[in-house]
């Protein structure tokens, strides 16, 4: 019942002051129009992109999403993007002012927004009061994230260059070596395969030989070559071993080598756009109608306590007269 009292008293003010309230909310209306217009508040339009990331690795247990986006929000590019579009003037914040830098972040942050999707890809909002810095800005974004992307990966890749070219210099030092060591046993010691001409020396030893040659051995021969297998036979097995090692690692380095090559002097893009960024065409601050209507409401529940207090102490006033 007292609900119902009291929501019936209600009824009743709103019917007394009726004209009243109507005249304060149309007023509040035509004041939120007119605040909420260009000359008191500058429109602002909003440009958008959505991406998702390509050619690049995730670090650590991050996703490459997520790697996306702390890039996207790196100083670096923060500052790039202040310079290029020479926001301080833009925005009508004086460089010697004591805060300026605290100053230009707050304004571009609030301008610049960089966040993940439900859907895993990364949204770049910008808003500006001219729609068509805004879309420039939101490309530039994108056109700086591929330069550090790109300077990161180049700076890992010359690392990995130069690393494999210092050790294939030195696997070419050794297999040359090894080479000049394999000439010599085969110029001065006549050792050329150890396998072949153990068998022919075992043969001519023994004068197991058959057919024309085998009147003609000459065994002094013979005897020097056992002699000089029986010393550096040993060394020519290890040296060929070596060589044939050496030779199958120096390729396989210089495959990865020339891959380090191709991803060094490679030119990537490290975004998939799916959605470009471009001029708007309407406003997307203010929203006049939300801001009048925002007015609208908030004078009428102000009038309705002005009132409540207006009739609480006529009552009251009334109840102690009688």
């Amino acid at each position: 019942m007292d609900n119902y009292f009291n929501n019936t008293a209600i009824v009743r003010l709103v019917i007394k002051w009726k004209v009243h309230l109507a005249v304060i909310t149309v007023i509040a209306a035509v004041l939120g129009a007119i605040f909420s217009g260009p000359y008191f508040i500058t429109p602002q339009y909003k440009s958008e992109a959505v991406v998702y990331p390509a050619n690049i690795d995730s670090y650590s247990e991050e996703s490459s999403t997520e790697q996306m986006l702390q890039l996207l929000q790196s100083q670096d590019i923060t500052d790039s993007m202040i310079r290029i579009f020479n926001l301080a003037e833009h925005y009508k914040i004086n460089p010697e002012y004591k805060y300026y830098k605290t100053a230009i972040l707050q304004e571009y942050r609030q301008n610049v927004k960089i966040s993940k999707t439900p859907y895993e890809a990364i949204s770049i909002n910008v808003k500006d009061k001219d729609p068509f810095r805004a879309s420039q800005m939101a490309e530039e974004i994108l056109r700086l994230y591929d330069v550090k992307v790109s300077n990161l990966h180049k700076g890992k890749y010359r690392e990995v260059v130069e690393m494999y070219n210092s050790q294939l210099n030195l696997k070419r030092q050794l297999i040359d070596s090894l080479q000049q060591r394999l000439y010599i046993l085969g110029t001065e010691y006549g050792l050329v395969d150890y396998t072949m001409q153990s068998q022919e020396i075992m043969r001519g030893y023994l004068r197991t030989v058959f057919g024309n040659n085998a009147s003609s051995i000459n065994s002094g021969g013979v005897n020097e070559l056992k002699k000089n297998i029986e010393q550096k036979g040993g060394e020519l097995l290890v040296v060929v071993e070596m060589l044939q090692n050496e030779a199958r690692t120096y390729v396989d380095g210089k495959v990865e080598y020339e891959m380090a090559i191709r991803f060094l002097n490679a030119k990537m893009t490290y975004s998939n756009i799916i959605s470009y960024p471009f001029p708007a065409d309407k406003k997307a601050f203010p929203v006049r109608w939300i801001i009048v209507v925002i007015s609208m409401l908030a004078s009428f529940t102000l009038s309705m306590l002005v009132i409540f207090v207006i009739e609480n102490r006529h009552a009251f006033y009334q109840t102690h007269k009688s």
